[in-house]
């Protein structure tokens, strides 16, 4: 219900400044909507198919993940980093002894092989990211008085740690020619 739905993000945003507030408060009740976080579950980047001939996935169609770390959009960037960097590989090796009539099942082997490169490049990093977001958002949205003073008096050092090391991937470097 839109309603409710306005309703409850003014609720959420009542120490907000009123500036937030009178958007929100403007906004037409048939521009809320809800959407559904979508997890995967690691065994899923882990056994299932990314890249199938010459088609790939990435993005949150590749790892879908919740906002406790706030890498989503990072990652989504970083698949588009590495995926250029291994289609260009792709493309950069010169096919002159190649006859005209086998050029295009050379180009379509090359594509299926960069983008196996990439799903194999990228895999282990979604699934760390995946499940480290996973973990952290339990423990930040977890209502348990024991989990909540673990998290805010014990655990505040390693959520933050979580933070800097998942942000610090390299990715590599692109060639602009």
């Amino acid at each position: 219900n839109p309603a409710k739905l306005k309703e409850h993000v003014l609720n959420k945003l009542e120490n907000m400044p009123s500036d937030v507030r009178y958007y929100i408060e403007k906004t037409e009740i048939d521009a809320f909507q809800l959407a559904p976080l979508r997890y995967r579950h690691p065994w899923e980047l882990m056994f299932g198919n990314i890249s199938k001939g010459n088609a790939c996935v990435g993005g949150d169609a590749f790892h879908p993940m919740t906002p406790d770390l706030g890498q989503g959009g990072c990652c989504a960037l970083e698949d588009g980093v590495v995926l250029s960097g291994c289609l260009a590989e792709a493309f950069s090796k010169p096919s002159t002894h190649i006859k005209e009539n086998d050029k295009e099942a050379n180009q379509y082997r090359r594509i299926e092989e960069s983008l196996k490169k990439y799903a194999n490049e990228r895999r282990w990093r979604s699934i760390d990211v995946n499940a480290t977001t996973y973990m952290v958002g339990s423990i930040q949205q977890a209502e348990s008085k024991l989990v909540t003073f673990l998290r805010d008096n014990i655990l505040a050092a390693f959520l933050a740690s979580q933070y800097l090391k998942k942000s610090g991937y390299d990715c590599g470097k692109l060639n602009s020619s």
